[in-house]
């Protein structure tokens, strides 16, 4: 065939497959990327944008604001000592921390069994039980978790009764009561992605590793902990972001030594009616919690990350 007729095959055979069904096959991934950047738009990048534009305006609740530029209103945030915003942004970070190693601590076995210890008709009625409480409001989930951790709760009660706590013995206002809170609110965000990375380790990988003679410990140390890491990655993302930025859990069972960034960012915007600050605050978190995810995401590792998509 010369030169001329394998150009033309060619040609031919582009130009069939611009109007064919592959052309159509090409254009629903196409049009799905398009309804997924608009979503981005509409409800994250329009947001972010709105909210750094109010975080420079300048003004007050009965004057009003105008937008001036105002980013020295980023600095004077932290040298303010009547209203300590860095301590509250710390604090809120090591709620989020301690939070989300609690749900690790306690999804990641219950992941595991439900994944390698129980049969197949099983799994989703136990799956079920772990989000049954989510069938009930946030804030509800959280009053009665204030009820469960009160002085006159079953929790301190029994401790008393059984001579592991005093009279003065109490839960419920401290930094503990707002983190086991969070960490009870977000457990099921836990244990689904680690479930889910789970269930995809083939099993046989786990009897070769006790065909190699390694123990039970050695063989999930190296086999099915690393394979599960990308479970645990999305889990911690979706539970660190949640605890760092909640303001209930902090307002309901803690105190006034529990106070945290989001409930500053909550009376700044509802109490005070200090809408650039609390976007102000609002821009900060964000900022901070990015760096510490990006941060996260390059020691770790995200290379099988989409084995959960």
């Amino acid at each position: 065939m010369s030169g001329s007729s394998t150009v033309a095959v060619g040609t031919a055979a582009v130009a069939g497959l611009g109007s064919g069904p592959g052309r159509r096959r090409l254009r629903v991934p196409f049009l799905l990327g398009i309804v997924g950047t608009a979503y981005l738009c509409v409800f994250f990048v329009i947001p972010l944008v709105s909210g750094l534009i109010v975080s420079l305006m300048s003004g007050n609740p009965d004057d009003g604001y105008t937008f001036t530029w105002n980013f020295g209103i980023y600095s004077s945030l932290f040298v303010d000592p009547q209203v300590p915003y860095l301590t509250f942004l710390l604090r809120s970070l090591w709620y989020g921390l301690a939070a989300t190693i609690v749900t690790i601590a306690v999804g990641y076995p219950v992941a595991y069994f439900i994944a390698f210890r129980v049969s197949a008709r099983w799994k989703n009625p136990l799956l079920m039980l772990v989000f049954i409480s989510f069938l009930v409001s946030f804030v509800i989930r959280t009053d009665m978790w204030a009820f469960v951790l009160a002085s006159q709760g079953p929790v301190v009660t029994t401790l008393q009764a059984i001579g592991l706590a005093g009279k003065d013995f109490h839960i419920l206002g401290t930094s503990g009561a707002v983190i086991f809170g969070n960490a009870y609110n977000d457990l099921a965000f836990m244990v689904l992605p680690i479930y889910a990375a789970l269930e995809r380790i083939d099993p046989r990988l786990g009897e070769a590793a006790h065909d190699l003679y390694a123990g039970k410990f050695r063989a999930f140390w190296h086999t099915t902990l690393p394979l599960s890491r990308s479970g645990i990655f999305a889990g911690v993302l979706l539970v660190f972001i949640d605890c760092v930025g909640d303001p209930v859990n902090s307002a309901l069972l803690g105190g006034t030594n529990t106070y945290t960034i989001g409930q500053a960012i909550q009376d700044a915007y509802s109490g005070n009616q200090q809408y650039n600050v609390a976007a102000a605050l609002s821009t900060v978190l964000m900022v901070v919690l990015g760096i510490i995810l990006f941060i996260y995401a390059r020691v770790s590792g995200t290379d099988d990350l989409e084995d959960l998509v």
